[in-house]
C-alpha cells in the first residue's frame, strides 16, 4: 500500500493524502496533485538507460521508457523520492550530488507534479537490477539511439515533452 501526500497547484501540502490502489489515480480530486519524480539515467560513457515496463502495469504496459521514477511516498522530498525510485527500479545507488535538477511541471490529466532530474552514474552497466512487477528489460543506448527512441512508436508520448526539456537543458541536439 502506498500513501501519497496531496498538494495544491502552488505545491503546498494540503494535509490530505491519497491511498494508491490499482486504477484509482484518476480519482484524485481536481486541483490536487501527487508528486512524481522522473530520472533520466546517463552513464559516464555518455549512454542512456532505457527500461521496459512490465506488461501488467496499469499505465503503458510493455512500453519502453527513458527514465526511472515514480510517485513520492507521504513525507518524501523530491530528491528522496528520486533516489529511492532510481534504486528500486534499477538497483543504481546515487548520492544527492549526482542528481541534476531539470524541471518541475504539473500535469492536470494525471493529477501529477513532476520533478525531473538527470543522474550520471559510473555503475557497471550489467549490474542493473530490474524491479519485479515494474520492469522486465533494459538496454543502454547512445545519444542517437535515445533520439530515435523518443521519435519511435515505442515511446510514451506523454513523456516526450519532459524528454525535450531534458535535451534542451543538457544542450543536446539531434545529429
Amino acid at each position: 500500500m502506498e500513501i501519497w501526500d496531496l498538494y495544491d497547484r502552488d505545491d503546498n501540502k494540503t494535509g490530505k493524502t491519497w491511498e494508491r490502489r490499482p486504477g484509482n489515480v484518476n480519482g484524485i480530486p481536481d486541483g490536487l496533485y501527487h508528486m512524481v519524480c522522473d530520472i533520466l539515467v546517463q552513464h559516464v560513457d555518455g549512454t542512456f538507460l532505457l527500461t521496459k515496463r512490465h506488461p501488467n502495469k496499469d499505465v503503458y504496459p510493455g512500453y519502453w521508457e527513458a527514465s526511472a521514477g515514480g510517485s513520492a511516498l507521504a513525507g518524501e522530498s523530491p530528491l528522496e523520492c528520486a533516489k529511492r525510485e532510481l534504486f528500486e527500479e534499477t538497483g543504481i545507488k546515487a548520492e544527492e550530488k549526482d542528481f541534476r535538477f531539470i524541471s518541475h511541471t504539473h500535469r492536470d490529466t494525471s493529477h501529477s507534479m513532476f520533478y525531473s532530474y538527470v543522474v550520471v552514474t559510473d555503475c557497471e552497466k550489467d549490474s542493473v537490477v530490474l524491479q519485479e512487477s515494474e520492469t522486465v528489460d533494459y538496454k543502454w543506448v547512445d545519444k542517437k539511439g535515445l533520439f530515435e527512441y523518443v521519435d519511435s512508436d515505442l515511446a510514451i508520448k506523454t513523456h516526450n515533452d519532459r524528454y525535450k526539456e531534458f535535451f534542451e537543458k543538457l544542450g543536446y541536439v539531434k545529429t
